[in-house]
């Protein structure tokens, strides 16, 4: 048997919300350099809270003008 099927919706409790977003925010870095070390990709990603809070990770140090060409 499965987990049953959840409606994918804004958590309307604010501290339900944040704890949530920490938890999320943590298994999405996590997966991001599980892929990167398994692969040999490079990866970024670059998260936003809703409080304006920056939490970014790269898997090696490029920039932008590398990542155009």
């Amino acid at each position: 048997m499965g987990r049953g099927k959840i409606m994918i919706r804004r958590i309307d409790n604010s501290t339900s919300r944040q704890v949530t977003f920490s938890k999320r925010r943590n298994g999405l870095l996590k997966k991001a350099k599980e892929l990167a070390i398994l692969c040999d990709a490079e990866v970024g990603v670059i998260i936003f809270s809703s409080t304006g809070k920056l939490y970014d990770f790269a898997s090696t140090s490029l920039h932008i003008a590398d990542a155009m060409r």
